[in-house]
């Protein structure tokens, strides 16, 4: 149990330049962290079994290059096995900074460590504290319970609607605090309802405003309100449907050209990649960035340039505009209109097709990473289903919690599907393995998931084994059952684009721009196009590079005097 009166320690370690650190670490974080540097390796393992048993948090290792004879990297990963948890940072002096390079890079690519640094070499060290500052917000995150008792969610053990929620809010990076029933604030929340309140309940800091079983539409109109009041007789530049990093790229770069601009989201903002703990090859993020944070600042830099959102609301329909007319979209039995659209829905996940295991979904079983829902596995096994990037990146956030992380996948191994640095990372998690030629058939549990039975895809072999999470992260299905026959689709229902459309919709034998579909003033990026990467980066680009198709129409439409 965490000890939330106690501050989180800054644990330092090594001998040589450990004062140094001491006094540099101290000099930021002391007024919320307790710095500690234990004299010797044994006195290190005291205070970890004292924390342990006191419920105290750390939060983060500092080792010197070297710490008692022993390099950093052999030192955390010890550290690594006693509290996986806790971010792990090397600093290293700049006389040994060439020769460490090679061991360095090793450590980070392996998982051994998550960075190094250079250690100050005078007052003001601004990079080395902002690299500091971002693994303990990571940390604060992802492995803290929130300290901010603002909104308060009341549950009533494991619940299917409590886990949305929980993930809602954790995406949306709304602090939050989670309480049972039976518990003191529990009980004070539940006095305020009406007398037959369902749970889960959300009591929000404005106004008590107290929610029973809240939508994702309820959740997000708290935040920034409803269809009706964007509506109302304006006719807008670029309605974006999704806000996944394409979504968002095109949000920002639009609303930054002065474009008016909605998004809408049926969900969190940030699509898949907004439930990755952490997206390590992205460019300009050297250190990595997680999901959240990644649609968190996204967000806020399209909100900067004048965009609006409507967050959990879906779309059910598009009616095209008639000749040069506006297109309609109708979220929550409201009109919108809009000069431009742009289809940036993304891809849900396959279903398993597993009728009991469709059961736990919300007990124990995930569609997606969940990484709100990591904590509650500490110490416990838990399997991921997958083979991409996304299922290796929730295996290795898994594995600071889980006593165990099984990845069960179809084929050989995850060589043909998985990006190399993530493998590498994988291979150097003791607690992770990976199973191949293995398949989910059942389940089973009392209100949660308790078993699997797993299948040797090559021999028919079955087995039974003790899980307590299901991960199932098992590839794309398109989610854009509203679009009008006139925006043309594959077989599979991705939208069709440029070139790949039909040759009936091309104009004088030339097919419609890149992006563009086969219905004038609708466009599409990301991976709900046909034939798209399905990469964070390459989405982002294709939602930049909208913007100037998006300008031709508005251009078009101004030239014929539409209004």
């Amino acid at each position: 149990m965490e000890n939330l009166a106690a501050k989180p320690a800054i644990v330092v370690l090594g001998h040589e330049y450990r004062d140094q650190i001491v006094a540099e670490l101290e000099a930021r974080y002391a007024h919320d962290y307790d710095i500690v540097a234990p004299a010797t390796g044994e006195d290190a393992y005291v205070l970890l079994a004292e924390a342990k048993q006191e419920g105290r948090r750390i939060a983060m290792f500092v080792c010197e290059y070297f710490a008692s004879g022993e390099k950093a990297t052999h030192v955390l990963t010890k550290m690594r096995t006693k509290v996986p948890t806790a971010r792990r940072l090397v600093v290293v002096p700049i006389e040994r900074f060439r020769d460490a390079q090679d061991a360095m890079r090793e450590a980070m690519a392996n998982g051994a460590i998550d960075g190094s640094l250079l250690l100050p070499q005078g007052p003001r060290d601004e990079e080395f504290h902002t690299a500091v500052c971002e693994h303990l917000s990571d940390w604060g995150s992802s492995v803290n319970t929130s300290e901010i008792d603002s909104t308060r969610v009341i549950v009533d053990g494991p619940d299917a609607d409590a886990d949305r929620i929980i993930d809602f809010l954790t995406r949306m990076g709304i602090p939050h605090r989670v309480y049972q029933a039976d518990s003191p604030i529990g009980r004070e929340v539940i006095a305020l309802t009406e007398p037959g309140a369902r749970l889960p309940l959300v009591h929000w800091p404005t106004g008590n405003l107290l929610a029973s079983v809240p939508t994702n539409a309820e959740l997000g109109s708290a935040l920034y309100g409803t269809p009706q009041d964007v509506a109302g007789e304006v006719v807008r530049d670029l309605i974006v449907v999704g806000a996944g990093p394409a979504g968002l790229a095109a949000a920002v770069y639009a609303s930054s050209e002065g474009l008016d601009v909605l998004i809408i989201d049926e969900g969190p903002v940030g699509g898949q990649a907004g439930t990755s703990s952490m997206i390590r090859n992205y460019l300009g993020f050297p250190r990595g960035i997680s999901g959240m944070r990644f649609a968190l600042r996204a967000r806020t830099q399209a909100q900067r340039f004048g965009a609006r959102f409507l967050v959990g609301w879906t779309v059910t329909r598009l009616a095209p505009g008639g000749g040069n007319q506006p297109h309609t979209i109708e979220v929550g039995g409201v009109e919108l209109r809009a000069r431009t659209v742009l289809i940036a829905t993304g891809v849900d996940y396959r279903r398993l097709g597993v009728s009991a295991i469709e059961d736990l979904v919300g007990s124990g079983v995930s569609y997606g990473a969940a990484t709100s829902t990591a904590r509650a596995m500490r110490g416990r096994p838990v399997f991921v289903v997958g083979g991409a990037n996304s299922a290796g990146q929730a295996a290795v956030h898994l594995a600071r919690f889980a006593s165990s992380v099984t990845i069960l996948v179809r084929g050989e191994g995850l060589a043909a599907t998985m990006s190399d640095y993530l493998i590498r990372e994988i291979e150097g998690t003791p607690r992770i393995t990976v199973r191949p030629h293995t398949e989910v058939v059942e389940a089973g549990g009392d209100g949660h998931l308790e078993w699997l039975t797993l299948r040797d895809n090559r021999s028919g072999d079955e087995e039974q084994l003790p899980a307590a999470g299901l991960y199932l992260l098992l590839g794309a299905a398109p989610s854009c059952g509203w679009l009008p026959p006139e925006v043309a689709r594959d077989p599979h229902g991705f939208v069709l684009a440029g070139a790949d459309t039909p040759w009936q919709s091309w104009q004088g034998g030339r097919p419609p721009a890149p992006y563009a579909t086969t219905l004038p003033g609708v466009f599409v990026a990301g991976d709900i196009r046909c034939g798209s990467m399905k990469r964070v980066a390459s989405a982002s680009g294709e939602g930049a590079a909208v913007v100037p198709l998006v300008h031709a129409r508005l251009a078009e439409l101004a030239g014929e005097g539409h209004s």
